[in-house]
């Protein structure tokens, strides 16, 4: 058993970005916070399969080259190979789960 709790965890980039709460053995998971203009870059996994669920606001998700705007609700589940990006260009934070499987932290490829 393993036990965390979000408030005691950092964003990567102070106020946003991703935010890790299990790393290992075999998925990773943890929160997305992005202010206006932020983005996720775009980029793809060989092996990894991803999942967002969109917790607050409407970015947009870039799946293959093809956009969709995001509803508060919202879950996609990105396969390997699939390139991806979120672009948050609304005028407020947003907030996302995502889920990794399996546990390889290596295995992104920016585009």
């Amino acid at each position: 058993m393993e036990r965390v709790n979000e408030n005691e965890k950092e964003y990567r980039g102070g106020d946003s970005g991703p935010k890790y709460l299990f790393r290992g053995p075999r998925m990773e998971w943890g929160i997305i916070r992005f202010n206006p203009n932020q983005t996720l870059g775009a980029h793809y996994h060989n092996e990894v399969e991803e999942t967002f669920f969109f917790v607050a606001g409407n970015p947009q998700i870039i799946i293959d080259g093809e956009s969709y705007r995001v509803k508060e609700g919202d879950a996609f589940r990105i396969s390997p190979k699939e390139k991806h990006d979120i672009i948050n260009d609304t005028d407020q934070p947003i907030r996302i789960i995502f889920i990794k499987t399996p546990y390889l932290p290596e295995d992104k490829v920016n585009c």
